[in-house]
């Protein structure tokens, strides 16, 4: 990170910030005051909902050096409003900020992210439910337009996925003000020098601070006068007898276009089965004479006859509106950049009438026992971090919204066992399909 990755030099314009102010001491990570942080309570921040763990907190060292690299610039004169805090999952940043008095908008693309930060801030509230006193204002969002819009000063955690570290600035030099400061942070296990590079696709001038706690930032300034948003990738894949199917990914989605190989073994193993939709068991009932009567299950109002839970870009709700052409598709992702993704593959193959796209963390918006299927390819990090709690999370949700006599078809890295989970989460299960790094499994419903 020692290298200084810049484009040739331009006029910066009366309005951008010039090479010289671009670095100050204090700003370079030298002498840096720390009272904001020093001040903040970091201790009471939590998870949730995500698990919480020994090893893992609510923050880390990259968080606190970038609030006191912010505090170094506005020690130096410098007035950061309006300001943007980008990809802060647990409110590190943005809520030591609001305690400084100043209004924070929040961009985050994953719906667990907004609900940790919103349950941390209410850590705070009176029994009135107010904040303290002299508290700033918190506006939470994605990482759009309406989050950036005229920011002068945008702190940013950085994504360790290089595609949507491109997507991030891009739209910050697209939306924020022409002399906004760009501060993105992170643990210097994480960030390469290619980060460097990618800003620099943006900003004509990109500096990397020095580091502190095994953490750094850096500095970005001057947004380039051609910036755009980069379009989502388009890409057409063989799926065997289910026939080809386009996947269109956005920047910030999980693999963007490409077909997972974990997904590939599911989708083939779904079609040389060609299952027959599961037709959950009746519903035991007592009637007034204290019989029991069974109740032929119905699909709920409202509620999707299959799920693609974490559906990325897609391409599991289309194998399952082709494998069950009878049945209504939800593609649910706590990702907003995927749920985009979703449904633009889902009208990319002309199933838009059939599979819908949403929103959600750990498909918390459907109601228990009422879906007939669940496709789930689970994630295996948290952030950078290898976690198979996240996993277990999406098996425990599976297992709430499937209605008894409903399948689960997992597929899961094999070294990672999760078999003994899916049987307590869900019900029987049974390997229909491996191959040298995947396991396919059908669980179902008690």
């Amino acid at each position: 990170m020692d290298a200084i990755a810049q484009t040739p030099p331009r006029d910066p314009g009366p309005a951008r910030l010039t090479a010289t102010e671009l670095v100050t001491p204090d700003a370079a990570g030298r002498g840096l005051p720390r009272d904001w942080t020093a001040e903040f309570p970091f201790e009471r921040l939590g998870r949730w909902p995500l698990p919480e763990s020994r090893e893992r907190q609510a923050h880390d060292a990259a968080d606190l050096l970038l609030v006191d690299t912010l505090a170094g610039w506005t020690a130096d004169g410098r007035v950061p409003g309006p300001v943007a805090v980008l990809h802060d999952q647990h409110g590190a940043v943005s809520l030591p900020l609001l305690a400084r008095g100043l209004n924070v908008r929040l961009g985050l693309d994953e719906a667990s992210a907004a609900r940790s930060v919103e349950r941390n801030l209410d850590l705070f509230r009176d029994a009135d439910g107010a904040l303290p006193a002299g508290w700033g204002r918190l506006t939470v969002g994605g990482v759009d337009a309406a989050t950036l819009a005229d920011a002068r000063t945008v702190l940013l955690l950085l994504p360790r996925a290089l595609d949507a570290l491109h997507l991030t600035a891009a739209r910050i030099a697209v939306h924020a003000a022409p002399d906004v400061l760009v501060l993105g942070a992170g643990r210097d296990k994480h960030m390469t020098p290619s980060m460097n590079d990618v800003l620099a696709r943006s900003f004509a001038a990109v500096v990397p601070g020095r580091g502190r706690s095994k953490s750094r930032v850096i500095t970005a300034a001057r947004p380039v006068d051609d910036a755009t948003e980069p379009a989502p990738r388009r890409a057409q894949h063989r799926l065997g007898r289910l026939g080809a199917v386009t996947l269109v990914g956005g920047w910030a989605t999980f693999g963007g276009a490409a077909a997972d190989p974990g997904s590939l073994l599911l989708a083939g193993t779904l079609a040389d089965r060609a299952p027959a939709l599961p037709v959950p068991a009746p519903h035991r009932m007592r009637t007034d004479s204290g019989l029991g009567v069974d109740i032929p299950w119905a699909t709920r109002a409202g509620a999707p006859d299959v799920v693609d839970a974490g559906s990325g870009n897609g391409m599991l709700s289309v194998v399952a509106a082709r494998v069950w052409p009878e049945a209504a598709v939800l593609a649910s992702d706590q990702s907003a950049d995927a749920v985009a993704s979703s449904a633009a593959t889902a009208e990319a193959n002309g199933l838009a009438e059939r599979i819908t796209a949403v929103q959600d963390d750990a498909l918390g918006a459907l109601p228990d026992a009422s879906v007939r299927a669940v496709l789930l390819n689970p994630p295996f990090h948290d952030g950078t971090a290898v976690d198979p709690t996240v996993a277990h999370r999406m098996i425990e949700a599976a297992g709430r919204i499937l209605a008894p006599g409903g399948e689960l078809w997992c597929v899961w890295n094999s070294h990672l066992r999760h078999r003994p989970v899916l049987e307590t989460a869900v019900g029987p299960t049974r390997q229909v399909a491996r191959n040298r790094t995947f396991t396919v499994t059908v669980s179902t419903r008690r």
